[in-house]
């Protein structure tokens, strides 16, 4: 049987997987935030495909280490962030419209602060599992 709203949460994890996807070759669309809103509407949706995302090699660990508190390692934050505004900054240069240019540091600001207020995955270091 058909039913409408899960094809809708299934088509709109998709559009963000896939559009998390372009962001890794893209800078401007902020890939993490995209996966994890792919696997939100995975489980709302189908365990097949949710079960998938957070098997997948390259994302899985890092929905695993966001939903359960662990967050994201500062040096991936700080890849991001200067990612983002790279582009952003590179973008407003070529782009004349300034609602484009309002649009995009909207979305650039608004990213930085989803980033930043995210958890912090704290990574141990090898020095300190042999200090002690």
């Amino acid at each position: 049987m058909w039913n409408f709203k899960r094809t809708i949460w299934i088509v709109g994890g998709s559009l963000s997987l896939i559009m998390g996807l372009i962001g890794i070759i893209a800078p401007l669309l902020p890939t993490t935030p995209l996966v994890l809103l792919a696997g939100f509407c995975y489980s709302k949706s189908s365990p097949r495909l949710y079960n998938w995302l957070m098997t997948n090699p390259y994302f899985g660990h890092y929905i695993a280490d966001y939903k359960s508190g662990k967050g994201v390692p500062l040096r991936i934050k700080i890849f991001a962030v200067t990612v983002v505004w790279t582009s952003v900054i590179f973008t407003l240069t070529m782009i004349p419209l300034l609602l484009v240019k309002v649009f995009m540091v909207g979305i650039a600001i608004f990213v930085t602060l989803f980033i930043f207020t995210s958890p912090l995955l704290k990574v141990k270091h090898k020095s300190s599992e042999i200090m002690g």
